[in-house]
């Protein structure tokens, strides 16, 4: 087992490891917060808006969140001609990630009873103010471990794009794996040590994001429990 170690983690091959894990949680840092923006402004727009903009964000909310996300992969790397292909691959992840967030914050905004927008009006704040400073607040507070739940999700949704060439974590594990029989002659032992590393990295960071939902949502539970008692 050492030596497939010493084959396998090599200063090349561990740099090279890392560097995709690093693409990794750049794309999905960066599909979490894009998405987080993009999906207020269509849950707004849906729960607030009966226009034209309801209807755009309805749609829009709908027909991603009930497609594969891998489709939108396929449509944005392939037809999509800006950008590498990494950011390609980001854009349909926000996409589709999107979509799910706003449901998320549209379930955390009926949350909030329509009261507090006729006592804020009574108070001399516009719907502008009003969402801003009192509905936005409480509604992110409530969807807090949902969010999380979701950045868990897109973390491992990264992965697909390892089936597009795009060097993100899963890719280039896979890509170390192909290459190694050119140096070292590759047995099971190698394969399962490599598959083995990319679950103990998805698992470690997973795992720290699932305790950090739980613990979020310990004090949620609990507030909730004495707001039903009326203690």
């Amino acid at each position: 087992m050492v030596r497939v170690l010493a084959d396998i983690f090599t200063f090349d091959n561990t740099r090279y490891l890392f560097s995709g894990l690093f693409n990794t949680l750049l794309i999905a840092v960066m599909t979490v917060l894009v998405s987080i923006v993009f999906g207020t402004v269509l849950a707004l727009c849906r729960n607030y808006h009966k226009g034209i903009l309801g209807k755009i964000a309805s749609v829009y909310t709908e027909v991603f969140r009930n497609t594969p996300l891998l489709l939108w992969i396929l449509v944005c790397v392939f037809l999509v001609h800006f950008g590498r292909s990494m950011t390609r691959g980001a854009l349909a992840l926000i996409l589709y990630t999107s979509s799910v967030i706003a449901e998320i914050i549209r379930g955390g905004l009926n949350s909030i009873h329509f009261g507090q927008f006729e006592a804020a009006r009574s108070q001399g704040f516009n719907f502008f103010q009003t969402l801003v400073y009192i509905v936005l607040p409480q509604c992110f507070r409530r969807v807090i471990p949902s969010l999380l739940s979701q950045v868990i999700t897109t973390v491992k949704d990264t992965s697909f794009l390892a089936q597009f060439a795009i060097a993100e974590f899963f890719y280039n594990s896979k890509n170390l794996m192909s290459s190694l029989p050119q140096k070292i002659t590759l047995t099971t032992t190698h394969i399962f040590v490599i598959f083995g590393f990319i679950a103990l990295m998805y698992f470690i960071i997973n795992f720290s994001l699932s305790c950090l939902v739980r613990r979020l949502a310990s004090p949620s539970q609990k507030l909730h429990i004495h707001d039903i008692s009326g203690d």
